[in-house]
């Protein structure tokens, strides 16, 4: 590895390290490796206080706020441990170092493998063309807003909750006032996320349309993940040797990026939100606004990221639903290839067809009667239920009540109703696990 337009090595933290910072921010966004080049590492005394610096000089030291476009984290080089900062490009450029201003001594440019001060007519232009429409400086509609959903999703994650928690997150307009990131994030909002399931290839047979929101935009967000799990099932394959194999009809690490990336990405200025769709043979996830100006599809494969809403963007990160900067689009290509993306002007598609040579995996008890559905009749409901217990054995009645949104006695009729007829098995007691006969 070399020092590039993306790719810088220091072998300590710096008194011009913001500097670099800027110049990615202005540029392509990029990569800072602290305690090694080229070939050598250069040891880190006391990293964890050092990561603290960093970031409390990232987050006091440049303009506009560039919280929710940098991470922070360790990692293991020839032996020792280094820090890697990763950067992306800014959608508020110019960006600058506060004690000097928006000028030439503040403003800078990744050029080659050097940051460069900016001219005056570029940071000029730069300005004129900054997004003045961003969802921080967009007011809420209603501003009688309350966050008791978001707080405790935080204290889960051990941060502590005071009086400056939703100041922090950027929530407010420069007049004080909430703005539609605080709308989004919100207990109660008019946010709905659909998520449509069709029987045939198209749209002509609806035959389950649920909304998911009215609430922060986090809580629907891990509701859907939920429900994509259970349509996620799981597929069988019986090869020449009579061999088992068994997948889920999709990648549920990509299928789960995706989803995520639609709801960080999302441009809710215009009030269109994601859209879940699933077929007879794909499942698909739309979101709106396209590709973020200034970024192309190939930039986007090669990892190359502008958060759209880098407030959301953090917020993400924090909950650890998003693991690194530009981490999901990798995660996805790790397993399908770029043709599952469609993009437009005004839509970004990521459609997912199901694996060919499988044939799902709800035969039930061979002699006794046919798939499930057919000769053994069951509900919706209770298929539902298996294709839960189908994914996790283990789980219980509570959390499968969770999961489906209804109470816990109804589950338990369910559960008496399969075992009845012969489908579901307890093995082990309550420290055991459910078998599906014939599964």
């Amino acid at each position: 590895m070399i020092e590039t337009q993306r790719v810088e090595f220091k072998s300590k933290l710096t008194d011009n390290f913001e500097k670099e910072i800027v110049a990615f921010l202005n540029s392509d966004g990029g990569v800072i490796y602290i305690g090694r080049d080229e070939t050598q590492v250069y040891l880190l005394h006391n990293i964890d206080e050092i990561q603290l610096k960093i970031k409390d000089r990232l987050k006091h030291n440049i303009s506009p706020s560039i919280l929710g476009l940098f991470d922070v984290m360790v990692e293991p080089f020839l032996d020792e441990q280094i820090i890697k900062v990763i950067v992306a490009s800014g959608m508020e450029k110019p960006y600058y170092i506060k004690k000097r201003g928006m000028s030439e001594k503040g403003c800078f440019v990744r050029v080659g493998s050097s940051s460069e001060p900016m001219s005056s007519k570029m940071i000029e232009e730069l300005f004129s063309r900054r997004v003045r429409t961003s969802l921080k400086n967009i007011p809420s509609p209603r501003q009688n807003l309350t966050f008791e959903q978001l707080k405790i999703y935080y204290e889960t994650k051990s941060f502590a909750i005071n009086a400056s928690f939703l100041k922090n997150l950027d929530l407010y307009t420069e007049d004080n006032r909430f703005n539609y990131i605080a709308f989004l994030l919100a207990d109660n909002n008019n946010i709905s996320i659909k998520v449509a399931k069709y029987a045939g290839i198209d749209k002509v047979n609806l035959i389950e349309n649920k909304e998911f929101g009215f609430s922060s935009l986090i809580k629907a967000t891990k509701s859907i993940l939920d429900k994509l799990d259970i349509e996620n099932r799981t597929f069988t394959k019986i090869t020449g040797s009579a061999e088992r194999l068994q997948k889920n009809m999709i990648n549920s690490v990509a299928l789960r990026e995706a989803l995520i990336n639609a709801m960080v990405h999302n441009d809710y200025s215009r009030e269109v939100f994601p859209v879940v769709e699933i077929y007879q043979d794909r499942l698909s996830i739309t979101s709106y606004g396209g590709l973020v100006e200034g970024l192309s599809i190939d930039e986007i494969i090669e990892g190359r990221s502008i958060p759209r809403n880098r407030e959301l963007m953090r917020v993400f990160k924090d909950l650890d639903l998003v693991e690194q900067l530009g981490s999901g689009m990798n995660r996805i290509l790790k397993v399908y290839d770029k043709s599952v993306f469609k993009i437009s002007e005004h839509f970004f598609e990521v459609c997912f067809e199901y694996k060919k040579g499988f044939n799902e995996s709800v035969l039930i008890g061979g002699a006794i009667g046919g798939a499930i559905g057919g000769a053994i009749d069951i509900s919706d409901r209770q298929k539902d239920i298996l294709d839960i217990v189908r994914q996790n054995p283990k789980i219980g009645y509570r959390k499968i009540a969770q999961l489906l949104d209804i109470n816990q006695s109804a589950i338990l009729k369910h559960f008496n109703t399969l075992k009845e007829k012969g489908i579901l098995n307890r093995v082990g007691g309550t420290r055991g696990y459910w078998e599906i006969k014939g599964n």
